[in-house]
Parts: C-alpha cells; structure tokens; sequence
C-alpha cells in the first residue's frame, strides 16, 4: 500500500489525542513505514471484564480505525488473561476478577460490537491468555524483576490506596506487567488508551525496552463523559449511551446530555466529514436544541442507518413532545384473566427483579393505559382488547388474554 506523507499521517493521528509520548518517536516510525512500506503495528488493548462497549470506547476504537484508514496493522487484543486479574486503573478497591470462561465469552461480544467501528477484514484479534496463560512462575518472577514496588506506587490509584490504608493485593500490580508483555509478545510500534491507561501504557513500553524491543509510542485518548455531566461514561452508573442499545434508546439517551457536553461530543463522537452536524454546531449557542437533536441523530445513524435515526427521532417526539403511546408497541398474550402488577413486570422484561418492580411502582413510573398505578399489591385486569402498560419513561407494552387471537 501507498501510504500518506508523515504529515499528512499526523495531521490525522494528532486530532483529540491528550498526549503522544513522544511525538518525535511517532515520526520516525512513520518515516521509517514510509520508507520500506511496511505498515505499523497499532495495539489496543481490550478488557473484556464487561460484555457491553459504550461510547466511551468509541473515542480509541475510532482512533485505531484512523490507522486502519491509514494503512497500518490495527490489533486489538482481548485480556481474557488479564481480566482474571482485573485492572485496577481509577479503582479505590479491589476490582472483581472473572473466570477464564467469562472473559472470553465477554471477549467475543466486544469484537462483534467493536467492528461497527474497525474494518473487521482488517483487524487482527488476539487472546492475551494464548501467550500469558503459558507462563511459568518462573517465567512471572523474572519478569517481576525488571519493575519495583516504588515505581508500582508512582501510579495515582495505588498511591492514593496505599495513603489511605486501602488494601492493595499483590495480583493487581502484576496487571500492567501482564498488559506490558502483551506488547513484548506482539513487539507492536504504538499502544491506544485513554488518560485512565497511561501507567499501563507506559510499563509496556519500559518492558519492550528491558527485552531489547524498539520501544512502543504511546498515545492517550481523552474520556468521555457521561449523560450526567459528571462522571466518566460507565454502565454500571447508569450513564452510558451503548453500542447495542436500541435506536429509540440511543437516541433519548443522546438527547438527555446538558448542553455544556454537546460540543465535546460532536468533536470525539462524529467523523469531520458529517457537514450537516457541523453547520448546526456553527449556531449552537443560540439554538442548542436542534444542535442535541442533530447529534443524536448522527449517533443512531452510525451505530444503524438514516432511516433508523428518523423514525427514532419520530418515536420521541410522539412519546415525549406529544405525549402519546409509540406506534408499533409489541403485544403479549396470556392465558391468566389477571396478573400481579409486579409478576407482570417480570414477564415483560420491563423489571429484572421484584424490588425493582416495587421501586418503579412506588416512583409513579408505571401506568396502565396512562392511569398510574400506585399500588404495588394491585391486579392488572386482561380480556381480549388489549391495554397497554407503560414502565418507565420509555418501554411500553400491549398485553392481552389468547383467547381472541
């Protein structure tokens, strides 16, 4: 392949990074792929240690599809390993650690979800434990040795632990010295991140150096924040837009950042090329409304199609602006003449559990054909005209005896 000049490569690589250590390596990698037009191996590592990617991960993977685009090798490498460890990275505590069967079962679904953004044709996909998992404690001993405990404390999450008498377990700093071997294993030219992965980022490239490999540059990719505003996108805060979520989702979601995000996400969230959303971001402070609804539909438009973004912009507006039921609502039919609001819940999938049932009740959320129910103890009737249960501000349900249909 032809590849671009080395300016022209880095005009590219530099947009939204924080940091390239060191930009002067990076060139000289690039003049040298140029020169015997071998591609660069580009390295992102993957923790599987949940199944869901949000778009939080798209900042890097959209990164590491910037290299694709380019030319070179782009890796992504499944720590189904390092996952049994947990990474500590902005933990306060011992994180949960996964058994290997879990890892790799998380680690198929991240590659699937993952290629909505890479060039699946193009992508190598590697399982850390295929080389780690064949260590001997040996093997770990030795490579205990090229770090010390005083170093492992430079990092921010572990010296705040180790301050505040936070327990710090052995296994956790073998985490970056694991992830530092996937690149001796690899001997990769660069290595993706967020801010969060700087430590790790940069024990792989010191470990590279210890084993007589060209050292990896390492580039650092800022991280997103999450629809509250405040804290960084995670699921498990209940703050995230996902990958897999539905396009009515997606796009509620998008539309329920403040105002103060939407600028931050246009610049990581949307390729330059997308000019309608680029003209609305030129009149965003005076009309940040549209500026939110041009966004969401720029991201449930990557994530499925323009048609999909329209009728999820349709849905909302039908639900939340005009108040009204969704169009297409799915009908469950039931033997039983009457259901406990709660067992009811449960059946549609609208509640994972009874408490969670009870909590919707208690909040006002759940209505039946827009009359609130109250009553967590209360019988929702059925006949054969089907009613429509609403949970929450965006599920709804039809549901009906069998006997009619």
């Amino acid at each position: 392949m032809r590849f671009p000049t080395v300016q022209e490569q880095l005009d590219i690589i530099v947009g939204n990074v924080v940091e390239i250590i060191s930009t002067e390596e990076l060139e000289k990698k690039l003049l040298h792929s140029l020169q015997t037009g071998k591609p660069l191996k580009i390295k992102l590592g993957a923790d599987p240690s949940r199944p869901d990617l949000h778009l939080g991960h798209s900042v890097v993977l959209r990164k590491l599809r910037e290299f694709q685009d380019l030319g070179h090798e782009a890796i992504l490498i499944i720590g189904d390993f390092t996952a049994m460890i947990g990474d500590p990275s902005g933990k306060s505590k011992t994180r949960p650690q996964l058994s290997a069967e879990e890892a790799r079962e998380n680690g198929k679904s991240y590659f699937e979800q993952a290629s909505k953004i890479l060039d699946a044709r193009k992508t190598t996909i590697c399982y850390n434990s295929d080389w780690l998992g064949k260590m001997t404690f040996s093997d770990v001993i030795r490579l205990s040795s090229h770090y010390t405990v005083a170093r492992m404390l430079e990092r921010d999450d572990f010296e705040r632990r180790y301050r505040s008498r936070e327990p710090i377990s052995i296994h956790e700093f073998l985490y970056p010295l694991a992830q530092g071997m996937d690149s001796v294993h690899l001997k990769n030219d660069v290595e993706l991140g967020g801010t969060d992965q700087k430590f790790n980022l940069l024990v792989g490239r010191d470990l590279q150096r210890e084993y007589g490999i060209a050292p990896q540059v390492c580039i650092t990719m800022e991280l997103l924040v999450g629809t509250d505003g405040k804290e960084k996108m995670s699921k498990s805060l209940g703050n995230a837009i996902c990958f897999n979520d539905t396009p009515n989702d997606m796009y509620g979601r998008a539309l329920s950042i403040p105002d103060s995000l939407i600028e931050t996400y246009c610049r990581l969230l949307v390729p330059q090329k997308s000019q309608p959303l680029a003209e609305v971001l030129e009149d965003l402070t005076s009309n940040p409304r549209e500026a939110k609804r041009a966004l969401a539909r720029e991201i449930v438009a990557q994530y499925y199609s323009l048609t999909a973004a329209g009728e999820a912009e349709e849905h909302f507006d039908r639900v939340f602006v005009q108040k009204k039921a969704p169009d297409n609502i799915e009908l469950f039919l039931f033997d039983e003449p009457s259901f406990p609001v709660i067992d009811l819940l449960i059946r549609l999938g609208a509640a994972p559990s009874k408490s969670e049932a009870r909590r919707m009740i208690q909040q006002n959320a759940v209505a039946l054909d827009e009359e609130k129910i109250t009553d967590t103890n209360a019988l929702v009737p059925l006949d054969d005209e089907p009613k429509t249960i609403r949970a929450g501000k965006r599920k709804f349900y039809k549901v009906a005896t069998k006997k009619t249909f």
